[in-house]
Formats: C-alpha cells, structure tokens, sequence
C-alpha cells in the first residue's frame, strides 16, 4: 500500500511575463522506502518535496488530480490540519542548516521549542527527548552540542542536528533535500548509515533529493529522473547507471570518472526532442 500518492502535480508561479511552471504533471507513489529524485538545479526535484507538504506560497500555486498521503488528500486539508501533520507525520530535512536553523538561539532551545508548544511537554522531559535525538544521529556529546549555536558546529554537525529535529516527532515520512551535498565522504557516509536506518527500522518513508546520481544508485531503492518540471524517467536504483533516456545518459556522461580521459568533460546534448517537450 502507498504511503504516498500523487498525480499530476503542477506547481506554478505568477511573473510579470506570466505564469512560469516549476512542477509540471508529476506523478509518482511512495511506500516504506527510499525515492531518489534527481535532475539539474531547477529541475524541480525541491518544489516537488515542498508541495507535498503544501509549503508553496502564494504567488505559488499548487494543482493535482491527486496528492494524498496514508489516505489524507492533501490538496483539500486545510491549513489547520496540515500544520497537524507537519512535523508528527511528513518532516523535511532542509538543503543546508546554515539556513535553516536560528542563528541566535541555541540548538537545545530550537529543538526543544515544538516539544514544548507543541506537545506540552516540560522543559526537562523536552531536554531529554532533544538529548536522545542527538545520540540517535550519533552525536557523541549531545549536552555540549545543545548549548552551543549553530555556527559553532561543523557542516555535517548541523545536518545531524537538522535531521535530529525533524526525526522527534517520528515522522512516517522525511523529505531530504540534498542532506550530505556540503559533506566530506565520511561525514556523508555516517548520515545515509542514519537514514538508512531509519528507514528500516521505524518503517518510515523516505525522498531523498540530490544532484549527486551515483550516490542515489548506492543508496535509494527507486529512482525519479526530472527535467524541466517533468519526470522524464522512472527506474530501479540499480539501474540507474544503465539508464536508457537521453536526459538521464547526458547527466551520467557529464560525469568525471576515475581514470577517464583529461580532457574537458562533455555537455549535455539539448538539441533532441525530448529538451523541447
């Protein structure tokens, strides 16, 4: 059974030239698993993510024949239960932490924060479920981390942090927006180990976006491909260095290789019919 479902998803802008299509006609599903999507900035791997959680704002505009998660239609919900669901049940790990968490306050006080308005919880029993959280992501000494301020932690610190805070709740299903993009190879390692396990173990649902294609090869289960708002190809993540649509074989081809030749590396060839579509 899906855990998520979505049809024809159009997500677009209001300009001064008109109307400008981030999302076009997207339609995939979701169970207890791991979807990649990949594709060029501006593909619109990140609308996609945040239309699911109706996080586009005016002059945005989010349209579906159908985009429902474990049996809630999503397009109707009003923003009431939505907020509802934000957090408890559809999470997302933002691009890059420096952006996302609060420059002047302290990671103990934004984790604790929707603990505490949230859930009611008190301020030591908050602590505690923000300290258990950090040690779930491997943080080796949670107490100091949650007194220091982000831009006292490392990149992948305050990834593990962001991840942490949206896992609390023990979502059903995370959004990753390029959770490992500003990571060295170890650091990036331990944080899919994370999810990884997480989604193994608590069954959850997890988009993992990333311009990075051999990565979600290794890592996802399914792969969506998109170009220009569109999913131009669908396949299982081990086939994906085997690709067969010319979008998908151009972005392969642009990519540096161990051993390969000096040379500048090829561009991807936009003169087929499908670039135009």
């Amino acid at each position: 059974m899906s855990l998520l479902a979505v049809e024809n998803l159009r997500v677009t802008f209001m300009t001064e030239t008109g109307p400008v299509e981030a999302v076009r006609g997207a339609s995939f599903s979701l169970g207890r698993e791991r979807l990649g999507i990949v594709g060029e900035s501006g593909s619109g791997k990140t609308m996609t993510g945040r239309a699911v959680l109706r996080l586009i704002r005016p002059p945005g505009r989010i349209e579906a024949d159908r985009m429902e998660f474990d049996g809630i239609d999503l397009i109707r919900a009003s923003e009431r239960k939505m907020r509802a669901l934000r957090g408890p049940r559809i999470a997302m790990v933002m691009q890059d932490p420096k952006y996302s968490l609060n420059p002047v306050m302290k990671v103990g006080a934004q984790m604790t924060e929707g603990l505490r308005r949230r859930d009611r919880l008190g301020r030591a029993e908050a602590r505690t479920k923000a300290v258990a959280a950090l040690e779930a992501v491997q943080i080796r000494d949670p107490d100091r981390v949650m007194e220091a301020y982000p831009h006292e932690l490392s990149g992948g610190m305050g990834q593990r942090v962001m991840i942490a805070m949206m896992l609390i709740p023990g979502p059903d299903l995370l959004i990753a927006d390029e959770p490992t993009s500003a990571l060295d190879v170890t650091v990036q390692a331990e944080v899919l180990s994370i999810l990884d396990d997480l989604v193994r173990q608590r069954g959850m649902g997890l988009i993992f976006i990333s311009h990075d294609l051999r990565l979600v090869a290794r890592f996802c289960d399914r792969v969506l491909v998109m170009y220009r708002g569109r999913i131009v190809e669908e396949l299982a993540a081990k086939d994906l260095l085997a690709a067969k649509h010319p979008y998908t074989k151009g972005l392969l081809n642009c990519l540096p290789r161990i051993g390969g030749p000096r040379g500048l590396l090829p561009g991807l060839d936009r003169s087929g019919e499908w670039a135009r579509a």
